[in-house]
């Protein structure tokens, strides 16, 4: 794991036109509606939006990590390596998990076995693929390598032996243990307290870098995407409502709801009393108005809105926006 990578044609991810139904109460509905968006080799992709955006569908869709039914993938491509993920056999599927596409959860107590230390499942991920690398001394470099102080010792422990940021740790160094192209981490900070979440985010930062790894970065904290992020994809509903580079977008929002998303992040010196929120919530999924579907939340809506769905344009600079009426440019966010 010396950051030599294999050369992948450009982009390593690309999804296009991603339409995923959800089976319910006997029922199918609609929970992702023509997804697009890419990651390129070595780069860091961050998806933002509320809960209930559809992040973590997205996210589960590029290995199909979604049991068939009750997912239902309905049309779209998702090419990782330039093959198409949703026309691959459940061997093939068993190839690329962890090996080209690996993830990182958040909440890691639910997912390390509690009845099995450490090291051992660690070993087990490297068996799966690197069995060349399955031994003691892998693990415990590995534990090093994400952080982790005395690595030969912690690696006998059980998870219920380790803080948070520890089992987060053991948890990215079982992710790059198969030295992945792509590592999907789905707001792996989210149970962590202030100070072990800057070390868990500068942690992924520098271990992109020395490994050659391209990273999609789910949040819906903007705070930090500005750091993290090389491009950035807001979700919606179920849609993407923005996409571009993060300078330009946290700057110049041209979609209501990312200017509203950027609004009701704190201000380091304002008052509880400046506090703002977006009125209403995200709309139940499958549950969407035929026409815009933050109209109901919007501050400028327009009878136009309500009317048809709006599309998703893209300028001459690559920025995306799906908006009859896109915000000016000409301004800060705030």
């Amino acid at each position: 794991m010396n950051g030599t990578k294999v050369a992948i044609a450009s982009p390593l991810l690309q999804i296009r036109e991603l339409v995923l139904d959800l089976e319910t109460h006997g029922q199918r509905v609609r929970v992702l509606d023509a997804i697009s968006l890419s990651v390129d080799p070595g780069e860091t992709v961050c998806l933002v939006g509320e809960s209930g955006s559809g992040k973590s569908l997205t996210a589960l869709s590029i290995a199909r990590l979604i049991p068939e039914p009750p997912a239902h993938y309905r049309g779209g491509e998702v090419l990782l390596c330039s093959r198409d993920v949703l026309q691959m056999h459940p061997e093939e599927l068993r190839a690329i998990r962890g090996r080209v596409v690996s993830y990182i959860f958040q909440e890691p107590s639910v997912y390390l076995n509690p009845v099995f230390r450490i090291g051992t499942q660690i070993k087990e991920s490297l068996k799966l693929h690197q069995p060349e690398k399955a031994n003691d001394a892998e693990v415990v470099r590995l534990l090093g390598a994400v952080g982790i102080a005395s690595p030969g010792l912690r690696a006998r422990d059980y998870p219920h032996q380790l803080s948070g940021g520890m089992q987060q740790r053991a948890m990215i160094a079982m992710a790059i243990a198969s030295e992945p192209s792509l590592l999907v981490a789905d707001e792996p900070t989210t149970a962590l307290d202030t100070t072990t979440q800057a070390q868990i985010l500068q942690l992924l930062q520098s271990l992109t870098k020395q490994l050659g790894m391209a990273m999609l970065f789910i949040t819906h904290n903007l705070g930090i995407v500005a750091e993290m992020a090389d491009r950035l994809v807001v979700l919606y509903a179920g849609q993407v409502v923005e996409s571009g580079p993060p300078l330009e977008i946290l700057t110049r929002p041209r979609h209501p709801y990312t200017r509203a998303l950027i609004d009701s992040v704190p201000e380091l010196h304002g008052s509880a009393a400046g506090l703002r929120s977006i009125p209403g919530s995200v709309p139940k999924l499958g549950h969407y108005d035929i026409g815009c579907r933050f109209a109901a939340r919007c501050p400028h809506q327009k009878p136009e809105c309500d009317a048809s769905p709006p599309p998703l344009t893209e300028d001459s600079l690559g920025r995306r926006v799906r908006c009859f009426f896109p915000l000016e440019t000409n301004g800060p966010a705030k």
